[in-house]
């Protein structure tokens, strides 16, 4: 079977930022990370270009095995892309109260922290968290 594409490294967060992030966007990363090691007790992992926090194990449709981070977030060039592995189907009425947004599956897209209420977004990675700490599937 094909290796991953997507895995850790050993870049860190501070070097990713600074080659790799326009400066206007490095508090609102700075800040969305403080969010996602606050719910998750890690500490920052590049895995590419997105910082990840916690691991675990998943199962693909193929049977395929690969890990994966608990919470992530990537800085891309248009949009903040945040990553809430359990999905965005339970979150409708927090959803509702964030601002200005986008989703797919278990992408949260969002320009700049000023679009949205960085409490709500809180709430959001803080349930997306628990939801996989409930299912047990920590590396």
């Amino acid at each position: 079977m094909a290796e991953a594409k997507t895995k850790p490294t050993t870049v860190t967060f501070d070097e990713f930022l600074a080659s790799s992030v326009d400066p206007a966007r490095h508090d609102d990363c700075r800040a969305i990370a403080t969010m996602m090691q606050g719910a998750t007790g890690e500490l920052p992992v590049m895995w590419g270009a997105i910082v990840g926090f916690g691991r675990y194990k998943l199962t693909y449709e193929s049977g395929r095995t690969g890990e994966w981070p608990v919470v992530a977030f990537s800085p891309r060039k248009t949009d903040l892309t945040i990553y809430v592995m359990p999905g965005f189907a339970s979150y409708e009425t927090l959803l509702g109260k964030l601002g200005k947004h986008k989703t797919g599956k278990v992408c949260l897209y969002i320009k700049r922290l000023s679009d949205v209420d960085t409490k709500v977004l809180k709430k959001i990675i803080d349930e997306g968290v628990k939801g996989m700490a409930a299912t047990r599937v920590f590396a």
